[in-house]
């Protein structure tokens, strides 16, 4: 069994906060330290059910997060951007199952660290008229490769988004949020080991899931800035539905790689302040 792993940090057990999350943050380093031990605890949950191969991409913000000499050593990693599929990069048909750990909630959702993607200069994200962020994203993206998502970490709001996308999968509430940058923690030991024993049971009981390439999807975002509207516009196939909104239609993987290039386009076009 090959299991993919993607790992963004909003969502580790313990984080609450821009200074754990960005760097130079006061308490980014030890962020990264409880972001890479949450990936452990998954990698040793996937190993558990019978897994043959993890592989690890390092999701979150630089993409350099993960510190590669405490990583679970039968874990590879994939570190650094940028990468055409951003949050899925090294993702295939050849994978039995997905873990994202570490996830949290769209923007305007009341949820810890809660965005999408890029903080304040993305507003809303629709995909077929459905609100959605990085979480409902991925989880169109993974299943359009056939490959179910078996299990997310996060907040316990990231996980009612998960739930609302896909029941099936199971979830692990690593905290409880009070606020955006606030929230009840569940003790670290716990929360790791409910991670790894959580990991094992879904990976064991996966769900059967149908690849469809050719399906149609359509993917609408409102930036704050119309300039970044305005740019994405000489992109063949995208509209503008008002000064601050883009449109585009095509199959999901297609629509994935397109979304990172309009990341890499509205970074460039705006200073891209922290989302905090």
């Amino acid at each position: 069994m090959k299991v993919y792993l993607s790992a963004d940090m909003e969502g580790i057990t313990g984080l609450v906060d821009a200074e754990d999350v960005q760097p130079p943050g006061r308490d980014y380093e030890r962020g990264r330290v409880l972001m890479t031990e949450d990936v452990n605890a998954a990698v040793r949950g996937a190993y558990d059910a019978g897994a043959t191969a993890v592989l690890v991409n390092d999701a979150h913000g630089p993409m350099r997060n993960i510190l590669p000499d405490l990583l679970d050593p039968r874990a590879t990693l994939i570190k650094g951007r940028p990468k055409p599929m951003g949050m899925i990069e090294g993702l295939t048909g050849e994978y039995d199952a997905v873990l994202c750990v570490g996830f949290h909630a769209r923007a305007g959702v009341l949820g810890v660290l809660s965005h999408s993607f890029m903080g304040h200069e993305i507003e809303d994200i629709w995909l077929d008229d459905d609100p959605t962020g990085e979480i409902g994203l991925f989880h169109a993206a993974s299943s359009a490769y056939g490959v179910p998502v078996a299990l997310l970490t996060g907040d316990d709001t990231a996980c009612a988004e998960m739930k609302a996308w896909d029941p099936a999968v199971a979830t692990v509430p690593v905290k409880f949020a009070r606020d955006r940058f606030a929230a009840q923690l569940v003790p670290v030991a716990e929360a790791r080991a409910a991670i790894e024993a959580s990991t094992t049971e879904a990976l064991r009981n996966l769900p059967g899931i149908t690849t469809d390439l050719a399906t149609t999807r359509h993917l609408a975002v409102r930036w704050q800035s119309a300039s970044v509207a305005s740019h994405l516009t000489a992109i063949p196939g995208v509209t503008r539905r008002d000064d601050r909104t883009v449109a585009v239609e095509g199959d999901m993987l297609h629509l994935y790689r397109l979304f990172n290039l309009f990341l890499r386009v509205a970074t460039a076009v705006t200073s891209n302040p922290p989302y905090c």
